[in-house]
C-alpha cells in the first residue's frame, strides 16, 4: 500500500512538471491563481450545505452562506444579471438545470448547434438520426427530442434564415446557443426573436466563453434575448472546475432555482464556490485587460500558424473573435496522419492541444478520434503571460514538428527552454492577502 502511494505521489508530481515545462492549447482549461486555490484548499470541502444560502438542510454553514452570497453578488456584477446560481458542479449540471426549467419531461423539445459541427455533448440526443448511439445529455438524461439548427460550414456559425425556418416548423420549447468550437458571436437576438414567436425560451452556453462575454467581449446574450446563460467556471472565466448559471428573468428565479435543487443537486462542493468567488474578483479587476489579450492572441496566433503554412479557418474573418481557433490538417495526412494522429505527435514535442472535427468531417468519412481539425485556445498561455511575439514562437514549433518534420523530442527541449520565462499567473491578486481585502465591499 505504501508503494501505491508513493507512485501516486509521484505521478502527480511528474505530471506537474510536465506542464510547467510544455505549451498548453487546450480551449476549455486554463490555470487557477494562488489565491483561488488557497480559497479551494479551505474546510469547505470538508462540509455539506443543501439547498440555498439562507434556507439550509445542514447545520454549520453560517460562513458557507456568507462566501456564497458574495459569490453570487460578484457573478451578479460581472455578468450584469439579476439571478445567479453558483451551485451547479459544471457546466454540464448547469444545461441542466436550464432544461429541466424549460421543457417538459421526456417529451421536450429543443433545437442546438450540433456535436459534430461544435455544439457540446450535453446538447445531444440519445440517438443520432442515423440511429447510432451517442448518449448526449439532453436526450439520454432529459429526454429530449432534438432538431439541430443549420449551420454555415463556410462561415463557422449558424445560417439565419435556414435555422429560422426549422425553429417555426419544429417549434421547440427551447433555442440553445452556444458551443465547443464557438469562434464568432452566435445570432441570438436574430433567432432568438424567431423563437419567441413559437413561445420557446432561450438559452445559451457560455461554457467556453463567459470571460469572454463578463469582461465585455465577445457579445451579450442576456441583453439579446436570452433567458438564461449557463457556464463552466474553467475556461476563459480561470476558476476551479464548477458550473453557474445567471438570468435577468425575475420571474423565473424560483423555477431556476427549484429546478437545480432539489432535483440535481446535493451538496454543490463548497470548496469550489469559494475559489470562484476569488476568481470572479479577479476578473472585475482584471478581466478587461486578460481577455483583450486572449483574443488578440488567438488571432495572432491564427495568422502565424497561415504565414507558416497552416491552414487555419476563418482566415477571411481574422480567424476568430474569441480565445479558439480551429486548423485544418487534411494537408497532413498522407505524410503523419489526421487529427489523433498529431495530437499525439505534438505532445511529444510538450505542446498540448486536442484534435476536433471539423464541420465537414462526418460527410468526408472521418470521425473524432482521427478527424480532420485541431482546436487551438490562447487562455491559459495568456494567462502565463504570453503575448503577439510568443504567438510567433509557438507557431513556429508547431511548424518544426509538422512541416519541417523534425523530431518532436528534439522540439521538446526547445519548447521547455521557452517556457522557463513564463512561470507566474498574471492577471490575478499577487499577494493571496489582496483577493480577500477585495470582499470588504460585500
Amino acid at each position: 500500500m505504501k508503494k501505491k502511494i508513493e507512485k501516486i505521489r509521484n505521478l502527480l508530481m511528474e505530471h506537474h512538471d510536465w506542464f510547467k515545462h510544455s505549451i498548453p492549447l487546450i480551449a476549455s482549461e486554463n490555470i487557477t491563481s494562488p489565491a483561488v486555490d488557497e480559497a479551494c484548499s479551505c474546510d469547505f470541502s470538508h462540509r455539506y450545505a443543501e439547498g440555498w444560502s439562507g434556507q439550509r438542510v445542514y447545520a454549520g454553514c453560517k460562513y458557507i452562506d456568507k462566501v456564497e452570497d458574495i459569490c453570487m453578488d460578484l457573478a451578479n456584477e460581472y455578468f450584469k444579471s439579476i439571478h445567479a446560481d453558483v451551485r451547479p458542479v459544471s457546466g454540464v449540471v448547469a444545461n441542466l438545470t436550464m432544461y429541466n426549467a424549460f421543457t417538459s419531461d421526456n417529451n421536450g423539445k429543443m433545437c442546438c448547434m450540433s456535436i459534430v459541427r461544435g455544439g457540446h455533448i450535453s446538447h445531444g440526443p440519445r440517438f443520432a438520426k442515423s440511429g447510432r448511439e451517442i448518449f448526449g445529455t439532453a436526450g439520454t438524461t432529459r429526454g429530449l427530442n432534438i432538431e439541430y439548427l443549420t449551420f454555415d460550414n463556410d462561415e463557422m456559425n449558424l445560417d439565419i434564415d435556414a435555422s429560422a425556418k426549422i425553429i417555426r416548423e419544429f417549434k421547440p420549447e427551447l433555442v440553445l446557443f452556444g458551443g465547443s468550437v464557438f469562434l464568432f458571436p452566435h445570432p441570438v437576438k436574430e433567432l432568438g426573436d424567431v423563437a419567441k414567436e413559437v413561445g420557446a425560451k432561450v438559452g445559451y452556453d457560455a461554457a467556453h466563453v463567459a470571460g469572454l462575454i463578463g469582461s465585455g467581449y465577445f457579445q451579450d446574450p442576456l441583453r439579446e434575448g436570452a433567458d438564461a446563460m449557463t457556464m463552466s467556471t474553467h475556461k476563459t472565466l480561470p476558476g476551479p472546475q464548477h458550473g453557474t448559471l445567471v438570468s435577468n428573468r425575475e420571474d423565473l428565479i424560483e423555477t431556476l432555482r427549484s429546478c437545480a435543487f432539489p432535483a440535481l443537486l446535493s451538496n454543490h462542493h463548497l470548496h469550489n464556490v469559494a475559489g470562484l468567488a476569488i476568481a470572479l474578483a479577479e476578473m472585475l479587476e482584471y478581466g478587461k485587460e486578460y481577455h483583450k489579450n486572449v483574443i488578440e492572441n488567438a488571432k495572432a496566433l491564427g495568422q502565424a500558424l497561415h504565414e507558416r503554412g497552416i491552414k487555419v479557418l476563418m482566415e477571411h474573418k481574422g480567424f476568430t473573435e474569441s480565445h479558439q481557433i480551429v486548423v485544418d490538417i487534411t494537408d497532413f495526412e498522407k505524410i503523419i496522419g489526421l487529427g489523433g494522429d498529431i495530437e499525439k505527435l505534438l505532445e511529444e514535442a510538450n505542446i498540448i492541444l486536442n484534435r476536433n472535427l471539423l464541420p465537414y468531417d462526418i460527410a468526408q468519412g472521418r470521425h473524432y478520434q482521427n478527424p480532420g481539425g485541431l482546436r487551438i485556445g490562447t487562455s491559459e498561455i495568456t494567462r502565463l503571460g504570453m503575448g503577439k511575439s510568443e504567438m510567433e514562437d509557438i507557431a513556429e514549433f508547431i511548424k518544426k514538428v509538422l512541416v519541417e518534420k523534425k523530431d518532436p523530442k528534439k522540439v521538446k527541449l526547445e519548447v521547455a527552454e521557452f517556457r522557463k520565462n513564463f512561470q507566474e499567473i498574471k492577471y490575478c491578486f499577487q499577494s493571496v492577502n489582496k483577493a480577500y481585502e477585495y470582499f470588504e465591499f460585500y
